[in-house]
């Protein structure tokens, strides 16, 4: 297993139960164990961080990003982040199902994104189905929310603080509750 064949695997969202990529699974979650202790173990500057997180996801950050440690990551490896993106400490990526992140997101503390899910069935509990998050650009995530996974949000929709994602957000809104829901519309930018 590599990790472009995972990604097609996850990409197209078929149930993770098989035992070898179940191992192929746990040996990622370990190297991104060993890369997120670097990055919360100690400070480092902002070029030292944009090295850790390049490590960890396998490709390089957009330009302007941001990280204010800890940060945990139990894959790392398909979560991506666009231009002039900020992420606040304590921030959680299960990202085996993708996470993008699109240009000029702010992400608040502790905010959770959560991109699997496991089966109802008792007997095949331990299987995972995968489906992605998108956020799209402008999005501002607040504190200790929660987005799960299959959830897109549109440009410059806000989600507010301890909020609990479960559908697409529209763009231009901003959501909140458990479960979220549209609370209002923002203007659109002008052009």
């Amino acid at each position: 297993m590599d990790i472009e064949t995972y990604r097609q695997i996850a990409a197209r969202g078929d149930l993770l139960d098989a035992e070898e990529l179940q191992e192929w699974m746990r040996g990622a979650a370990a190297e991104a164990q060993r890369i997120t202790s670097q990055i919360n173990g100690c400070f480092h500057t902002p070029e030292e961080l944009r090295a850790l997180m390049t490590e960890l996801t396998g490709n390089e950050p957009g330009e302007g990003f941001c990280l204010f440690p800890p940060i945990y990551a139990d894959f790392g490896k398909n979560l991506f982040f666009g231009k002039n993106v900020f992420v606040n400490s304590g921030c959680c990526f299960q990202d085996q199902g993708g996470i993008y992140i699109g240009d000029h997101c702010l992400i608040g503390h502790q905010v959770v994104f959560a991109t699997l899910n496991h089966m109802l069935d008792p007997l095949r509990r331990a299987s995972m189905k995968p489906a992605p998050i998108r956020l799209g650009k402008n999005v501002w995530v607040g504190s200790h929310a929660t987005i799960l996974a299959g959830v897109t949000v549109g440009d410059n929709a806000v989600i507010a603080a301890g909020a609990v994602v479960a559908k697409d957000v529209p763009a231009n809104t901003v959501v909140g509750g458990v479960p979220a829901r549209v609370i209002k519309e923002i203007a659109a930018p002008a052009k």
